[in-house]
This record gives structure tokens, C-alpha cells and sequence, in this order.
């Protein structure tokens, strides 16, 4: 029986694939943090509790041997809707590139032949435009950085493999979906949600990460960063699907991008007077990303991970997964 261990395996997409990955057989080991077992069933895993982010290399390097699992997955860290103290460069460079390389290198001085590392789909947007992205938002430059300084540990002994995450939706058990704060909270205040027009977005709901995940650890190529989705959807019908979750008659309505980066403005303003700052900067957020089209093609990465090899079908649909998502946020 093959052995995965998972950094971040009671998280919500280290768990969903903990599940997938033990319904193929595979013995499953995680390293968690106390509070996130909680009202989960880790009875077919094997737990290791405490903060890998504050352990020494050496700790970690020594538990990866006691284990000799073949494959490492890393799903740790921060995503863009957490909001630091100021400023946001240095918590995002510490939790997503000094941590993360130190445990991916710790990784592979134990002799773990392939390391799955999840990541943006930012990243990849970053290299389309040239890296304009990462010039703006803190965030994104922390995953590029992640990206660049982990892939230097591949070699032929240890495989490398990025996975670049889209828009996420799903639940885990009875936790409260972090898309409540994060996307919809802003807007409480206002008698419609204004947005700026024609942006969209590649989504994916969580199953649909857990098979790119086990897709990634198989078949995944090294040094190769795959950009996955399952759909791509307008800001427009992604908000109007959350609204009716939620039982909101508040209308949507289309802005001129001015508008939106002076309301974003002003969110970042908010923000500094808390002694906050956000990952992406909410005024360049809204004319760089969220008035484009992030739009990515599911087959590609399918095929390229081998899906049907492994009777994979891209995860749950994206409309249900929403409807789900946000009836979690409000009806939990």
C-alpha cells in the first residue's frame, strides 16, 4: 500500500483529499493543528498535532523518516481572503515561502521521492501578464516567490509538482465557509452589490481540487505547474447564484471600473486605519482582476493529470457547489 502524508490534512482541501486518497487504498498520515480536528472523522488517518510552522527542520525531517511515505503533499498556508496586520509582504512571504520551503525541504532530505504543493492560479495569470500581478499585490508575489524557490529543490530524486488553485467552493462538515467575510461582508452595508462589469472567473469546487490533488501526486509531471479549474463563470452570475442562496432580493449592478477601484480604495483605507493590509490591493484589484476574465481550460490539465485513467469527472458542479457554499455561510 502506498503512503501519503499531508501537511494541512484536516484543512479543507487537505481533508477532502485525505478522503479521496484513502478510498484508492493509499495509507494516509497528516500533520495538523489541535483545533482543526474538531468535529471531523480522522479515524482512517493517522495524526500528528502540532504547528509545523514554528517546528525546526530537523523535527520535521525526522517524523518524515519515522513515516516513509512516498509522496508529500503541502497544503498549508494563507490564501488571499486572510487579511494580516501591516504589512501584508512580510506575513505572506514568512507563511508562504520561508515555511513552506523549509518543510518541502525537509521533505526531501528525508528521501520523500514526490512533493504536490498547492498554490494560485494568480501565479499563473502572473506569468501570462508578464508579471504585472506581482508588482501590485502582495499576495501574488509571495506565491510566485513560492513557486520559484521550492521548484529549485526538484531534482531526479525529488519530483515537484505545483497545483494552481482557482475560486474554491464546498463545505467541510459543519464549519462556516470562509466566502461569508471574505466576498459577500462588504457589501452589508449597501442596498445593491456593485461590481464592475465583464469580469469572470475560473471555479472549481472542492472535490474537483481533491482529484487534481491525487491526479497531481500520480501522474503529475516534475517541475510542471498545473492551472486547474472545472468552469469558468462571470463575477455577474457567480453573485447573483450567491444571492439566491442566501435569500437576498438585493440586485446586482454593473459599475464603471472607476467606480469600483474608488470603492476599493476606500476598503483599503478602512483597512489601514485598522492597521490591516490586504494581500491584493482592493483599488488594482478591481481593473486588473476582477474586471478581466481569469479564464483557464479544464481539459487541458484533465488530460494532461491522466483524469480518466483514474475515473476522475472534474468535481461536483460549480452551480450546486455555490448554491451549497453559501447556504453553509448563512444557514449553518
Amino acid at each position: 500500500m502506498n503512503k501519503v502524508f499531508i501537511a494541512g490534512g484536516t484543512g479543507f482541501i487537505g481533508y477532502h483529499s485525505a478522503l479521496l486518497f484513502k478510498s484508492l487504498n493509499y495509507e494516509v498520515v497528516s500533520f495538523t493543528l489541535k483545533e482543526n480536528v474538531n468535529n471531523l472523522d480522522t479515524s482512517f488517518m493517522k495524526l500528528y498535532v502540532g504547528n509545523l510552522f514554528e517546528m525546526e527542520e530537523k523535527e520535521i525531517i525526522d517524523i518524515f523518516i519515522s513515516e516513509k511515505p512516498d509522496i508529500f503533499i503541502y497544503a498549508l498556508g494563507p490564501d488571499e481572503r486572510v487579511i494580516p496586520k501591516a504589512p501584508a509582504w512580510n506575513f505572506f512571504y514568512e507563511k508562504l515561502v520561508i515555511q513552506a520551503k523549509k518543510i518541502c525541504m525537509a521533505a526531501k532530505k528525508a528521501n520523500i521521492a514526490k512533493c504536490v504543493v498547492l498554490n494560485s492560479y494568480f501565479s499563473y495569470f502572473d506569468r501570462l501578464y508578464n508579471n504585472k500581478l506581482s508588482k501590485t499585490h502582495q499576495y501574488i508575489k509571495a506565491r510566485v516567490y513560492q513557486e520559484k524557490e521550492i521548484l529549485k529543490l526538484k531534482d531526479d530524486n525529488f519530483s515537484v509538482v505545483f497545483l494552481e488553485l482557482p475560486y474554491i467552493f464546498g463545505t467541510i462538515n459543519n464549519q462556516t465557509p470562509l466566502w461569508k467575510d471574505s466576498f459577500l461582508a462588504p457589501f452589508d452595508n449597501y442596498k445593491s452589490i456593485m461590481f464592475p462589469g465583464k469580469g469572470g472567473t475560473a471555479v472549481i469546487d472542492i472535490s474537483g481540487v481533491a482529484q487534481a490533488v491525487v491526479a497531481a501526486a500520480i501522474y503529475g509531471e516534475n517541475g510542471k505547474c498545473y492551472p486547474i479549474n472545472s468552469d469558468n463563470l462571470s463575477f455577474e452570475k457567480i453573485i447573483k447564484l450567491m444571492l439566491d442562496a442566501k435569500k437576498d432580493s438585493r440586485k446586482y449592478k454593473r459599475i464603471p471600473i472607476f467606480f469600483a477601484y474608488l470603492f476599493g480604495k476606500h476598503l483599503d483605507k478602512k483597512l489601514k486605519k485598522e492597521g490591516k493590509e490586504a494581500g491584493l490591493n482592493h483599488a488594482k484589484l478591481m481593473y486588473q482582476i476582477q474586471s478581466k476574465k481569469f479564464y483557464l481550460d479544464p481539459k487541458k490539465t484533465q488530460e494532461d493529470l491522466s483524469f480518466s485513467k483514474l475515473g476522475f469527472d472534474g468535481g461536483k458542479d460549480i452551480k450546486d457547489s455555490i448554491y451549497e457554499t453559501i447556504k453553509k455561510c448563512y444557514f449553518n
